[in-house]
Formats: structure tokens, sequence, C-alpha cells
């Protein structure tokens, strides 16, 4: 998710397109939080852990 984010920011970046730029900043920091609570041991859905 992380990645897909920071391709939308560039996409949305480099295109103009502002709606990309706002999608990527979206699922990066979405991203992020999973990772974040993943690497802290709290289990993400329905699995112990998030890469």
């Amino acid at each position: 998710m992380i990645v897909l984010g920071v391709i939308l920011l560039v996409i949305g970046f480099v295109t103009g397109i502002n709606i990309l730029w706002t999608i990527g900043i979206i699922l990066a920091a979405i991203g992020l939080v999973l990772w974040l609570l993943g690497t802290t041991g709290h289990a993400v859905g329905p699995r112990p852990h998030y890469w």
C-alpha cells in the first residue's frame, strides 16, 4: 500500500492531476500506520503482523 501510494504521488506530481496526489497521500499514510501497528506487535485485522 505504501508503494502504491508513492507511485500515485509521483504520477500525480508529474502530470499535475490533484486527485492522484490526494489518493497517494491517503494510501501512503494508511500504509505507514498499518506498518507501524504491525511492527509494534498489534494485530492488524486477522493477521498478527503486517508487512
